[in-house]
């Protein structure tokens, strides 16, 4: 199968780009690393503007429909620019309430969502994932404990992430909402929006990081040359841009595959997740290695992105774990 988006796929893309590019997503990410969530919560607004958060909610509640695809597309863009914020969480929300079937809950939240007014967190609690990603800046976080929804009655206390922007916290108690099979299902089509969206994002960060070095061994000389004259420097670059190339259609396939509802998109989204989570950390590990001491340093907006490369390889299904899923289904 070949798979190309459409003109209006990549002119989606192409604004989502600009937008972000001409936001100084940079200092935004700093912001909501130190706990200001003011430029993050305005850029929040943008997005959801862009139509982000409709791409997860269906026509009947004000959003666009469930168009996996695009989802894909504007979470590409949301990587490549290292965008803070529970974004996934909030699609993976809206992928609850729809799935669940409750149209009062899902009139409750899902308007608010579209809009840009409510942002979202979601943890599946289980021993191996406690957290909730930004619990102190979404409006509502929502648990679900085998066959239980509740809304958390507090965020909790952050705990310490890898990325300083993705802020981790145990939410405490809440007001139950549903119980049942039905919840088990609807956590588990969350769950499975959640992967995708990551692998999206993880997809576009390592491009950027890509990018970001390629122009980097460009400027830099060692011996007189630029160090991307260096076999070793242009072998490293390859294999990481092989490494993305392969990622990039398990990631549309997987969104292909969700959109049309076919049985084994739990694999799909399980094998991309792997894919573009480990093409990510490998662009991280090849930046660092090309930029030498320098991509250490808190002060270049390369370490932003080197940073959320390693949060996003385990957020929403670890390697191990996505393995195991393409294994068993």
């Amino acid at each position: 199968m070949r798979f190309l988006l459409d003109d209006e796929q990549r002119e989606f893309a192409r604004s989502l780009d600009g937008m972000l590019t001409a936001a100084g997503t940079p200092a935004v990410v700093r912001a909501w690393a130190a706990g200001d969530h003011g430029p993050g919560r305005a850029l929040w607004v943008r997005l959801a503007e862009a139509g982000v958060f409709a791409l997860a909610v269906p026509e009947e509640q004000e959003g666009m429909g469930i168009r996996p695809v695009e989802l894909v597309v504007a979470f590409t863009e949301v990587g490549r620019h290292a965008v803070p914020g529970p974004l996934v969480e909030t699609v993976a929300v809206a992928a609850l309430l729809d799935h669940l079937d409750d149209t009062a809950l899902a009139t409750a939240w899902l308007p608010g969502i579209t809009s840009g007014k409510t942002a979202a967190s979601l943890c599946l609690l289980t021993p191996d994932t406690p957290y909730a990603l930004d619990a102190d800046a979404a409006g509502v976080v929502f648990v679900v404990t085998e066959d239980t929804l509740r809304v958390a009655e507090s965020a909790g206390p952050v705990q310490p992430s890898a990325d300083p922007a993705r802020r981790l916290a145990r939410p405490r108690g809440g007001t139950v909402l549903a119980q049942g099979s039905g919840v088990r299902a609807a956590a588990a089509r969350a769950a499975d929006v959640a992967a995708l969206a990551t692998a999206a994002q993880a997809l576009g960060l390592g491009r950027a990081l890509l990018d970001r070095t390629v122009d980097y061994v460009k400027q830099r000389a060692q011996f007189g040359r630029p160090i991307g004259s260096f076999q070793a420097v242009q072998h490293r670059l390859a294999d990481t841009l092989i490494a993305l190339e392969f990622a990039q259609p398990l990631v549309h396939a997987a969104a292909v595959a969700l959109a049309a509802g076919q049985p084994d998109s739990v694999r799909g989204i399980a094998a991309a997740k792997v894919a573009a989570g480990e093409a990510a950390h490998g662009a991280a590990r090849t930046a660092l290695q090309c930029h030498g001491a320098l991509g250490y340093t808190e002060e270049l907006d390369l370490s932003l992105w080197i940073r959320k490369a390693r949060a996003l390889r385990t957020a929403w299904g670890s390697p191990a774990a996505c393995r195991a899923r393409v294994l068993t289904g």
